[in-house]
């Protein structure tokens, strides 16, 4: 059989056909971009979630980490940090805190591990805060999935 024939059978069955493949790594691609996006945004309006993990971080991040993740003359951005941390430094930062001290400054991130509230909304306002890192959502309150804009 010369390789016309064997092409034109391997094109014919679908075998390692090169859109076959393209089209499965595009597909494989988007899958792992769905599981590394913990949130649902939809027309600028967000998941249930990812709204309540806007509410508890208004209630136990803003203080130090100011409106909207952005930062404060007391703590770093989070929206800035989470471009270059994953899920799991976040989670270990959160619960069990970190201490950064050069000789110009004095960072600490106290310990949220006994705090019921931060643990078990962690996945939350993680959700939240990834949405404002990746640009989906914008500062201020964000809609939900269902909120009509008026």
């Amino acid at each position: 059989m010369n390789f016309a024939r064997v092409l034109c059978l391997v094109w014919v069955l679908g075998a390692a056909s090169p859109i076959a493949l393209a089209a499965e790594g595009n597909a494989q691609a988007q899958d792992n971009a769905d599981a590394e996006r913990p949130y649902k945004v939809v027309d600028g309006h967000v998941d249930r979630a990812t709204f309540r993990g806007y509410l508890y971080y208004g209630d136990l991040c803003l203080r130090c980490h100011g409106p909207d993740g952005a930062g404060s003359s007391y703590a770093p951005s989070l929206v800035n940090s989470l471009k270059k941390m994953d899920k799991r430094q976040f989670e270990e930062t959160v619960i069990n805190g970190r201490k950064n001290v050069t000789a110009a400054t004095e960072n600490v991130m106290p310990a949220f591990g006994t705090n019921i509230d931060a643990v078990q909304h962690l996945e939350e306002i993680y959700a939240y805060l990834k949405a404002r890192s990746d640009g989906v959502i914008g500062r201020g309150r964000p809609k939900r999935i269902g909120e009509t804009d008026d």
